[in-house]
């Protein structure tokens, strides 16, 4: 089988709400690249780009993505350097990926899921099957909550809460006393059995005061900090002086930077993407280090479309360490709704059927590849 083709489309899926954090900038969520990869066998694979512009790691490390970037970047350089391949040499291709352009993992990681969504297919198997069988046949559900107001915060928490999420994941990072306010509601409003983690996106502008704020939270039974400041150095001082762990995400992007993290002690725990460390390959390195280095794992996620999200879904399904709740989307299709708010960023999708849904945790697909078909006329529907 050979590489024949690479099919570009832009999509803008229509959201439930706003959903903004300290980092975001301009709202870019559901305004993603759709990608298939074509071969001369006739099996097509599909992945997704969710790029963000804003969002790139600590100091500069790494550097935001466009729609135009990563079209650019596939069309210049890796559709030149993988045409003709075989997609079942899955290490070899992005090898060759890397060789022609350095960094760019969002646009190589759409290559890598529609090359696995490919091989799947061909060999009649779940993509998780191709990352080490399934661990798992429940992933439970993190319900993540931008920097609404308090009110409504806590109003959606009472209601995603009543539909079965067990964990409640709030944005915080912009105003620490409006922080304080959401997570005094929202525990108010949802008991004690719930778990709430916070999330300020590098938003807090020193040590100090994100030592501050977290320890206030504490008293409210916060289970994790995830990435309350930018760099190491500031992540080590946050998690010594804190007794809640702290989540390394917008620091965590490849396998030396778990291996940074562990030598710094910057965090206790590490949020795995698969787009981050450049698609599904990469992203089992990055398990397999910070299951070395025991560190439990969640997958987090750009709250991708239907598309992107069946690769977290089978990411999660096969990686030992992704053992807390993981925050990606339900997959929501219109007039196949399962819950009204849980897991629900965008009304409507791309793919013909969603994951399904239990008690707050989604079933991995048990079809060949990534599971998904793409519904053709959603394309034209929602291109911007």
């Amino acid at each position: 089988m050979k590489i024949t083709d690479i099919e570009m489309f832009e999509v803008s899926l229509p959201l439930r709400r706003p959903h903004t954090y300290a980092s975001l900038g301009a709202q870019t969520l559901g305004n993603y690249l759709i990608i298939r990869l074509n071969t001369d066998k006739g099996i097509s694979g599909l992945g997704e780009g969710p790029v963000v512009p804003t969002w790139g790691g600590d100091h500069m490390t790494y550097f935001g993505e466009s729609i135009s970037t990563a079209k650019v970047v596939i069309q210049d350089f890796l559709k030149p350097a993988i045409s003709g391949q075989d997609p079942h040499e899955i290490s070899y291709i992005l090898e060759l990926m890397d060789r022609v352009i350095v960094g760019y993992p969002f646009a190589k990681a759409a290559i890598d899921m529609a090359i696995h969504d490919i091989v799947g297919k061909d060999l009649g198997v779940p993509v998780y099957q191709l990352l080490g069988g399934r661990y798992r046949s429940h992933i439970p559900l993190a319900h993540s909550i931008g920097l609404l107001e308090t009110e409504r915060a806590v109003e959606e928490a009472k209601v995603v809460v009543g539909e079965g999420i067990k964990t409640v994941k709030l944005k915080i990072g912009h105003d620490p006393q409006r922080d304080l306010d959401v997570v005094k509601g929202v525990r108010e409003a949802i008991g004690e059995k719930i778990e709430i983690t916070v999330d300020a996106n590098e938003g807090y502008k020193s040590p100090k005061i994100a030592i501050r704020i977290i320890k206030q939270m504490e008293r409210y039974g916060v289970s994790i900090a995830e990435q309350p400041v930018k760099g190491l150095e500031a992540m080590a001082r946050v998690a010594e002086g804190v007794d809640t762990p702290i989540m390394a995400d917008e620091s965590a992007w490849t396998p030396q930077d778990v291996a940074r993290i562990k030598e710094t002690r910057a965090a206790d725990i590490i949020s795995i993407y698969t787009t981050k460390p450049g698609g599904l390959h990469n992203a089992l390195k990055v398990a397999h280090v910070a299951e070395a280095f025991g560190f439990p794992c969640n997958l987090n996620g750009s709250i991708e479309t239907g598309v992107g999200n069946a690769a977290n879904v089978a990411m999660a399904a096969a990686a030992r360490p992704i053992s807390l709740p993981c925050v990606f989307p339900l997959t929501t299709i219109r007039g196949k709704e399962q819950t009204k708010m849980a897991g629900v960023y965008y009304v409507d999708d791309l793919i013909t059927e969603p994951f399904r849904y239990d008690n707050g945790t989604v079933i991995p697909s048990d079809k060949p590849g990534l599971g998904i078909e793409l519904d053709e006329s959603k394309l034209e529907k929602y291109a911007p």
